[in-house]
């Protein structure tokens, strides 16, 4: 049976909706929280078709839209999270509402700030997100405190502290001044905190932490608080995206939003490494 005829299943569906992703789909399946055609719906590898109803929570979802992929240059002050427990404000708080429902691929702690991806399509966060990747994530990453560089030098063949061991680490000093430092630090693996940990232990305080880049992907001249579409053409090329074209989104082109303004830009040329990634939730 082509596929098609078969149809997709509700929690790929789901995911690709942006609703969240795969795995929670499934858990929002299992909670007896999804109904498709006002039937709950019992197991993930539920099909769905063109036209049918889909609802989470008594809501309806709407058909996903082309896969869309944004860069976002996060400020210090806010959380990765659609919904915060104490109350901060999130990344999602201040996003245009012209971007619609978007997940975030990876995240970025309170204090970080930089380079985050962003994406209406939760399975595709969910595929970047693998370590299988192996993409690089590229820090600038200011310290206080006496850097050796022969220490940072010896990361590269990753480091055990505690219970916990870490992959190689790239890490090197970019400039020093006084008893503060800039390196720039690059990661595979991405442990929680994993850079913050790593240089605690070397005795160095991390004052600032900004990322990036996130495998091809660079922070670039993007103003801090602007969300920049990825160009289809680049999700083609850098993902090998080849997906058909899905309902076309209310932003006939590719542009760049202020959160502050919510208005539209024209996007510039995007610069792109050859093949690095990004690390994990710093």
């Amino acid at each position: 049976m082509a596929p098609e005829a078969r149809g997709e299943r509700i929690a790929k569906w789901l995911a690709r909706a942006g609703i969240a992703s795969r795995r929670d789909a499934e858990k929002l399946i299992a909670e007896g929280k999804v109904k498709l055609d006002n039937q709950p719906v019992t197991s993930p590898a539920t099909f769905v078709h063109p036209g049918d109803l889909v609802t989470v929570n008594g809501k309806l979802v709407a058909e996903p839209q082309r896969t869309r992929l944004f860069r976002y240059h996060k400020p210090a002050g806010l959380v990765t999270t659609h919904r915060d427990e104490k109350g901060r404000e999130t990344v999602f708080d201040k996003l245009p509402p012209q971007l619609g429902r978007v997940v975030s691929i990876g995240r970025l702690d309170l204090t970080s700030e930089g380079l985050l991806l962003l994406t209406n399509d939760g399975e595709l966060a969910r595929r970047l997100e693998l370590p299988s990747n192996a993409w690089l994530r590229r820090y600038r990453v200011r310290v206080h405190g006496e850097v050796d560089e022969k220490v940072l030098a010896g990361l590269a063949q990753g480091i055990q502290i505690g219970r916990t061991r870490y992959a190689p680490i790239e890490a090197g000093l970019d400039s020093r001044k006084g008893s503060n430092a800039w390196l720039t630090i690059s990661l595979q693996e991405g442990k929680n905190r994993e850079i913050r940990r790593v240089m605690e232990h070397l005795g160095l305080v991390v004052t600032r932490l900004i990322r990036i880049a996130y495998g091809p992907f660079q922070l670039g001249a993007l103003p801090r608080g602007a969300v920049e579409e990825v160009n289809p053409k680049v999700l083609r090329d850098q993902l090998g995206l080849g997906a058909p074209a899905r309902a076309r989104p209310p932003v006939s082109r590719a542009g760049r939003f202020t959160a502050e303004a919510g208005t539209i830009q024209p996007l510039g040329r995007m610069t792109l490494t050859g093949g690095e990634a990004d690390p994990e939730e710093e």
